[in-house]
C-alpha cells in the first residue's frame, strides 16, 4: 500500500511540476504589456559570462508600455542593447547612455491571435505533460499489482490518479483562459 502511495505522490509531483512550467512559459508571452519578465530569458554577456539582464541591471515599468532598464555599471548600456536587438522580441531599444528604453508597441489583431494559438500551444504541451505523469503512475500501479498489491487498492489508485489527472489540466485550462483574456483585451 505504501508502494501505491509513492506512485500516486510521484505523479502528483510531476503533474504540478507541467502546471508550474506551463505557467512559467505563459509568463514570457507578451500580451502588450510592458513586464520586467518580458527580459527573463536574454542573457548579456557580462565580463565574458552569460548573465540575464536582471543580475546587471534594474529594470522598471515607468507606464504600461515602457521598460526601462538602468544597468549597475554604465559600460554595460552596449551589451544589453545588442542582446535585445540579438533577441526574439523585436523590440527597438533607445540609449540615452544613461539607460536603455523599451517602448512595447500595441498588439494588431492578428498578432493577438497568433499569440492566443501559441498559449494554446503551450497549454497543450502542458496538458500532455499530465497525461505523460498519468501514465507513467499507471504503468508502475500496473507493475505493483504484478508484484502482489490487492488489485482493489490499484483500482482506487487508478481513479485518484485519472481524478488528479483531471483537475490538472482543469488548472492548465484556467492558465488558458486567463492569458487569453489578457491578449485580448485591448
Amino acid at each position: 500500500m505504501e508502494e501505491i502511495q509513492l506512485e500516486l505522490d510521484a505523479a502528483q509531483e510531476q503533474m504540478q511540476k507541467a502546471v508550474d512550467h506551463t505557467a512559467s512559459e505563459l509568463l514570457k508571452i507578451r500580451a502588450g504589456k510592458a513586464m520586467p519578465n518580458l527580459l527573463d530569458g536574454i542573457m548579456v554577456n557580462y565580463y565574458g559570462a552569460p548573465t540575464p539582464i536582471a543580475q546587471v541591471a534594474s529594470i522598471n515599468t515607468p507606464d504600461a508600455r515602457t521598460l526601462s532598464i538602468k544597468p549597475w555599471e554604465k559600460n554595460l548600456i552596449g551589451e544589453i542593447e545588442k542582446s535585445i536587438i540579438n533577441s526574439d522580441l523585436g523590440l527597438a531599444p533607445q540609449n540615452n547612455g544613461e539607460m536603455i528604453m523599451l517602448t512595447i508597441p500595441p498588439l494588431t489583431e492578428e498578432r493577438r491571435r497568433t499569440l492566443v494559438k501559441h498559449v494554446k500551444n503551450e497549454c497543450e504541451n502542458g496538458k500532455i505533460s499530465v497525461r505523460s505523469a498519468r501514465k507513467e503512475c499507471n504503468d508502475g500501479l500496473k507493475k505493483l499489482q504484478k508484484e502482489g498489491a490487492a488489485e482493489d487498492d490499484v483500482k482506487r489508485a487508478e481513479d485518484k490518479v485519472q481524478k488528479l489527472t483531471d483537475d490538472y489540466s482543469t488548472k492548465i485550462d484556467g492558465l488558458y483562459e486567463k492569458k487569453e483574456a489578457e491578449i485580448m483585451k485591448v
